[in-house]
Formats: structure tokens, C-alpha cells, sequence
């Protein structure tokens, strides 16, 4: 089995793990990005092995959904960022593993508060400016629920990114068609996504099958490709909420619902543990 296999299946098992143990969290987003996640940190991001909070000279990632936070939380605990058994405290009182990512925990690899939705596509152009303007060469990464892109906020920073040529960012849309209330098109419909965004002059790499590990490794390496050309790059990844857990899939239910113990066993019989439980 190849390596980022084994990490696809103990990321989903941590998350799975993480939400049962406090009855809390969001697993259904969080399972339905892991390629991605496993994909950018272990293979075409280029970070520093010591977490800096300015991220001078190295790639950075801004998570604008922060409510995926176990997906987040698991991965950099496995890419060394902290010990993998500090997982155990998620949620809990004084741990520096919150619901939603936060700042004043000091906790690394996070360099922003999220989880207040529609607010990280402001702040991931931002520091890609920054960087220009401090002629640092690398690129600003972040990744986006497709349900917070009914915020308006969204919309101004992504013309402000283009006005700016602002080319050194490389958007990912989490594009499940489901949030908490339900379906996608039933809260608010966004229409043409692809075609949004090409109207405000960016570069799109859609049609992409965000869990399908290679596909989304191949689309993350095209993009960097694209950088630099004066324009902002998306990626518009479409993805299964719960992915990986039958009966997790096809659903909005589980947005923000955690297993019982019983559901727990099942998940895990579909994820075999590769590397080691936290």
C-alpha cells in the first residue's frame, strides 16, 4: 500500500476517533477532504519543517472552513507539526485542538482564527499580496466550503484578487453540494461556479475529483504551473461529504454529527488502521 494511502486511511480514522470521543465536531466535510489535505501537505506544498508564524520563504495554507477542523488537526499532527496524541483533547476544555481553529493557543500550522465563514478568501489574497510585495516567491494556499461562497465577501475579494493580479494564490472550492441545512441548490443555489469565476478573470481548474488522491495531487501541481501568469488560480474540487464511510455518504446529515460508539466500529472497519492510532 502506497504511503499517502495509508495516510488517507488513518486521517479518516483519527477524525472518525477525534468527534466520537466528544460527541461533537464535523466529520462529513472533514472525511470528504482528506486526499486533499494529504495531497497538499505531504506532497506539493513546500514547508518549512519548523513552523514559523510569518511563513517567510516557505508555501502557506490558510483553511477558510474551519469547522473541518479535525481533518486539519489530524493532518498536521502526522505531517509533525505537533505530537499525534494531543488529538485526544480535541474539544476539550484548555486544549489547544478548539472546535474551530484559533490563534492564542500558539497551536502550529495555524496562522488564523476560522470557522466565521466566507472570511479566508480575504485573508489568503491578503498574505499572497504581502508576499509579492516582499518579493517571496512562494505561493498562498487555501481551501473553501462551497456553501460559504453565498457570503457576498467572497465575491469582492475575488474581484479585488484579479483587479490586483494578484497570482501567486491557489483557491481550492470544497465542492460536496451540501451544507448544514441541506442541499447546496435548496439553501442558495450559486449557479455556474466554473463560469463565476472565469468572470472575474481568474484562472479555473475544475471538474476535478477532489477524493480521488492522484487527480487531486495532478490538479494541485497544474495549478502551481499557472502562478505568476497575472492572474488568481482556483481549483473547483468536487467531493463526497463523508467519503469513505458508506453510510456517512450521499447525505448532509452528518455535517455535524458524530458517531456513537457502535457507528464508530463500523467507520473504522472501513478504514483499517495503517500507521498508529493516536
Amino acid at each position: 500500500m502506497k504511503y499517502h494511502q495509508k495516510l488517507i486511511y488513518q486521517i479518516r480514522r483519527d477524525i472518525l476517533r477525534m468527534v466520537n470521543a466528544v460527541n461533537s465536531g464535523h466529520p462529513g466535510g472533514s472525511l470528504g477532504c482528506v486526499e486533499f489535505f494529504v495531497a497538499l501537505f505531504f506532497s506539493v506544498m513546500d514547508r518549512n519543517n519548523e513552523f514559523k508564524m510569518d511563513g517567510i520563504n516557505e508555501d502557506i495554507f490558510f483553511l477558510s472552513n474551519g469547522h473541518i477542523s479535525p481533518v486539519y488537526y489530524s493532518t498536521l499532527s502526522r505531517a509533525g507539526y505537533f505530537p499525534t496524541e494531543e488529538l485526544s483533547t480535541f474539544r476539550k476544555i484548555n486544549s489547544r485542538l478548539q472546535g474551530h481553529p484559533t490563534t492564542h493557543e500558539n497551536l502550529p500550522g495555524v496562522r488564523i482564527a476560522s470557522g466565521s465563514l466566507g472570511q479566508g478568501m480575504s485573508v489568503a489574497i491578503g498574505a499572497a499580496l504581502s508576499k509579492k510585495l516582499n518579493e517571496d516567491d512562494k505561493i498562498v494556499y487555501s481551501l473553501h466550503g462551497d456553501g460559504e461562497l453565498q457570503e457576498g465577501q467572497n465575491w469582492e475579494a475575488i474581484m479585488f484578487a484579479s483587479a490586483n493580479k494578484v497570482d501567486n494564490i491557489i483557491c481550492t472550492i470544497d465542492y460536496n453540494k451540501k451544507q448544514i441545512d441541506g442541499s447546496l441548490d435548496d439553501v442558495l443555489d450559486l449557479g455556474n461556479l466554473e463560469q463565476k469565476f472565469k468572470a472575474f478573470d481568474w484562472e479555473v481548474i475544475s471538474n476535478i475529483n477532489g477524493n480521488n488522491y492522484e487527480e487531486i495531487e495532478s490538479a494541485l501541481n497544474k495549478a502551481k504551473t499557472l502562478t505568476g501568469n497575472g492572474k488568481p488560480i482556483v481549483i473547483i474540487m468536487d467531493t463526497e461529504m463523508g467519503n469513505g464511510v458508506d453510510f456517512m455518504m450521499g447525505t448532509h446529515k452528518w455535517h455535524g454529527v458524530a458517531p456513537n460508539d457502535e457507528q464508530l466500529d463500523e467507520a473504522l472497519k472501513q478504514n483499517p488502521e495503517t500507521i498508529k492510532d493516536y
